[in-house]
């Protein structure tokens, strides 16, 4: 087991763990609010992840508070992060990368919470937030398509991936746009977030324990993602175009 793998394993062991302690508080009635307010769920399931992801966040949360961190420090840093995430995925470093998408996705939820905690929030914030987030998944899929240049099938893969999980975000800015929130579906910007990180993760160590071309499993996620993106696009823009024909 190399190093890496270990700190993998490690840290999911821990996370494991802060589950069972928050499963007493969530049975005993303890809901985020920010997830509560969006509704938040994690491919089409319970709540119970989400509140505990923000759950895990809060003492970060305080510590950047009291840092005097602002959102925009937040939204930097999840865009460096990204960066990173790619240059580390296209020069195969594939752990490292899902560390960073790690980080980048904490930006990305704390920037918001940081914004209500501060009375901050605007539609300057929602407009940065949301861009920078397309911005960071296409730095993603920028480095998956150096790593699976050479692979069979591999560019179309992750060329399917991108343009399925933008069309999924512009289907949703698209029917806001017009006064139709369409938001929802099975592959949404979190799912897609926690499935490739996850694959970065995890990939190297499956394939050495399954004797696999590095990269095998992740590839086979990023083709999950692909379809299930289309298929929550195609959900989003039938139901915005119903909505508005009504």
């Amino acid at each position: 087991m190399t190093a890496s793998t270990a700190v993998v394993l490690v840290a999911a062991l821990i996370a494991i763990l802060s589950m069972l302690v928050f499963a007493a508080a969530f049975q005993h009635g303890y809901r985020d609010q920010d997830a509560e307010r969006k509704g938040a769920r994690f491919l089409g399931s319970g709540t119970f992840l989400v509140h505990w992801f923000m759950w895990a966040l809060r003492p970060l949360e305080r510590i950047l508070l009291r840092l005097g961190a602002t959102p925009d420090h937040l939204n930097v840093g999840g865009l460096l992060f990204g960066l990173a995430s790619a240059v580390a995925i296209g020069t195969g470093r594939l752990e490292a990368a899902g560390w960073a998408i790690v980080l980048a996705g904490a930006c990305d939820v704390l920037d918001g919470r940081l914004a209500r905690e501060l009375h901050t929030a605007s539609p300057y914030g929602k407009f940065i937030d949301s861009t920078l987030d397309r911005f960071v998944e296409t730095f993603a899929f920028l480095g998956f398509a150096v790593y699976y240049a050479h692979w069979p099938g591999g560019p179309l893969i992750v060329a399917a991936g991108l343009g399925g999980s933008l069309l999924v975000s512009y289907a949703q800015a698209r029917g806001e746009s017009v006064g139709v929130t369409g938001s929802g579906g099975l592959m949404q910007r979190a799912e897609r977030l926690v499935l490739t990180l996850l694959g970065c993760l995890f990939d190297p160590a499956l394939s050495r324990a399954l004797a696999r071309r590095e990269g095998t499993f992740l590839l086979a996620i990023l083709a999950l993602i692909a379809i299930g993106a289309f298929i929550t696009a195609a959900h989003r823009t039938f139901w915005i175009a119903r909505r508005l024909r009504q």
